[in-house]
Order: structure tokens, then sequence, then C-alpha cells
């Protein structure tokens, strides 16, 4: 009788450790794609802003207007989420994890519309800032044992509040307004960062390391923390970063 209850204890603990080690490599594969996106978005920036030939490409050198390409590039990104995120059931794990490379080079050369319009120094400082930022929202998110999903709810109430506000702010163009979305865009996607990599740790914990299934989570895991980052940053240089 006591054997078989310690028997029960022990195999308690291994299948705990089992779902904590599979958890903590999701996770470890979710951010090391999420930095080999970011590696490659700000190579492209950095390049489409800084090569004439490739700028030219993007902006008409005279009017400083999109180019036909520029206005593809700026709107892609879009695409390439809504593409991953309802195929991702029909698409392979390689064939997500290409439209995810592709994604972060275009997005890539769309940021380097915005950061056109910043000095070098207030970007470096802002991403800087960012990074620190979403790394202590990440890892609260990860050791927190409060459960988050009531206030990610709440967080995609103010996403969509958002969205719905830029869509009229397009046409009213209210430098105002614009700074008051900055501000509730860094509480929104500073609360997604600890939500999501929750939310994607109890993902880790039920999944399979190794599987076909993880590779495609760990790809849209990635994505999602990716979208987190890059919308805290460019909310961020809107609020702090000083135009040329």
């Amino acid at each position: 009788m006591e054997n078989n209850k310690l028997n029960y204890q022990y195999d308690s603990v291994v299948q705990l450790d089992d779902e904590a080690g599979a958890s903590r490599k999701f996770i470890a594969n979710v951010f090391l794609w999420m930095f080999v996106a970011l590696g490659i978005s700000a190579f492209c920036a950095y390049m489409f802003n800084a090569n004439p030939q490739l700028a030219d490409m993007l902006r008409d050198p005279l009017t400083l207007r999109r180019t036909g390409l520029g206005t593809l590039v700026m709107f892609a990104p879009i695409i390439f989420v809504m593409v991953m995120s309802f195929g991702l059931n029909k698409l392979s794990a390689p064939v997500l994890t290409l439209l995810f490379i592709v994604f972060a080079v275009l997005m890539g050369s769309s940021l380097s519309f915005i950061l056109s319009l910043y000095t070098a120094s207030s970007v470096l400082g802002v991403f800087i800032t960012s990074s620190a930022v979403f790394g202590i929202m990440a890892v609260a998110g990860y050791t927190t044992n409060q459960d988050l999903t009531k206030f990610g709810s709440l967080m995609i109430m103010g996403l969509i509040g958002m969205v719905i506000a830029s869509v009229v702010n397009m046409f009213i163009q209210s430098p105002g307004m614009s700074q008051i979305i900055s501000y509730i865009g860094v509480i929104v996607f500073v609360g997604l960062t600890a939500y999501d990599v929750q939310k994607l740790k109890r993902i880790g914990a039920g999944l399979e390391y190794g599987a076909a299934d993880t590779k495609k989570m760990a790809i849209m895991g990635a994505l999602t923390l990716y979208l987190d980052f890059i919308n805290l940053f460019l909310s961020l240089l809107r609020i702090f970063g000083s135009r040329k």
C-alpha cells in the first residue's frame, strides 16, 4: 500500500518534470525563432535605409512617396500573417518556417520607411528600452502563478480599440489622437507580452517536443511575440523618438 503510494508520487513528479522540460524547450525554440526574425528584419531595415539604390526601389527619390513596390512591401506582411494564421493546419512546418522568414524580410523592409524619419541615436535608445521592457514582461509572464487569461482578454479588447481608432485617424489625421493611440499601444503590448508568454508556456507543457505540430506552434508563437515587440517598439518610438 505504501509502496504504491510512493510510486504514484514518483510518477507524478516525473510527469511534472517532463512537462516543465517540454515547456522550457518549447519556449526556448519560440524565442530563438523570434530573435532570428528580429535579426533579419533589423538587417533589412538598415540596408533599405542606408543603401540609396535599395531605398529608391521603395521610395521615389524626388517626391519621397512610396513606389508601387514600396506599397506592396508595406502591406504584404499583413497578408503573410493572415496566410500563416488561417493556413496553419494545412501548411507543413518547413513551408510555415519559410513564410515566417519571408515575412521578417518584408517587415524589415517596410520598417525602413518609419526608421528613416528618426535619428539613429533615438532609434537605438528606444530599441534598448523596448528590449528591456519586453524582457521584464516576458519573465513576469513566464514565472507568475497568476492566471492572466482575463487580463489578456482585456488587452485584446484594447488592441481592437486601437485598430479601430487608427483606421479612423487615417481619415481625420489628428496628431493628438495619434499620440493617444501610441500611449495606449505601449500599455496594450506590454500587457500582451506577459499574457502571450504565459499562454505559450502552457502550450509548450502540453506538446511533445520535436513533433511537427510543435515546430509549427513554435513558429506561430515566435510570430506572436515578434509582433508584440515590434508594436511596442513602434509605439515607444512615436512617443520618444527624435525626428530628423
